[in-house]
């Protein structure tokens, strides 16, 4: 996978396109982006976002780059994904909703819920859990509550449920969801 090119002029629209976690490493480093307050517009670039925070932009590029390697490297392809879970070395919990996963879901996947997260948090936290979302974009930060509750070995499926069924299972129904961005 080839390193996502970012440069002052590129507007945070095509970084956040480029760099799911983005967002969150924005917020977490520097306070911009999780609030009105310290907001930015997609056609905003990053030389003005920094210009007006007085930030280097060589620094947050750097930043957002090395978060994006940590982000990347607590996924898995769906493919790798679908080839521990059926050889039993990992469980695939589903995050998605329950009309979601009631919808379309992988065989022997299952659907988080409070009682499985005790069990969950209650047992081997060394054991592989793969989390499923519809897309992906929003699994991180469940990967990243997982990691924080001992559960080291949690990993998101790169591109959800519907990368699952373009790539691994196309007997899987594709569908879109209204409210997503």
């Amino acid at each position: 996978m080839t390193e996502p090119q970012i440069t002052p002029e590129s507007t945070m629209g095509a970084v956040l396109e480029a760099l799911p976690g983005a967002r969150r490493a924005l917020f977490a480093r520097y306070h911009l982006g999780g609030c009105q307050s310290c907001a930015f517009a997609n056609d905003e670039t990053v030389a003005a976002l920094c210009e007006r925070s007085e930030i280097d932009p060589a620094e947050m590029i750097a930043h957002l780059l090395d978060s994006h390697a940590h982000d990347q490297a607590m996924l898995v392809s769906p493919a790798e994904a679908k080839r521990r879970f059926a050889a039993g070395e990992a469980r695939l919990i589903d995050i998605r909703t329950r009309e979601e996963h009631e919808a379309v879901a992988v065989a022997g996947s299952e659907f988080f819920t409070q009682d499985l997260q005790q069990q969950l948090f209650a047992g081997d936290p060394a054991a592989a859990i793969f989390l499923l979302d519809h897309t992906g974009r929003n699994v991180l930060d469940m990967v990243a509550w997982f990691r924080g509750h001992g559960l080291k070995e949690t990993y998101g499926v790169t591109g959800g449920i519907d990368a699952w069924s373009k790539e691994v299972d196309p007997s899987l129904p594709r569908y879109r969801v209204e409210m997503e961005g």
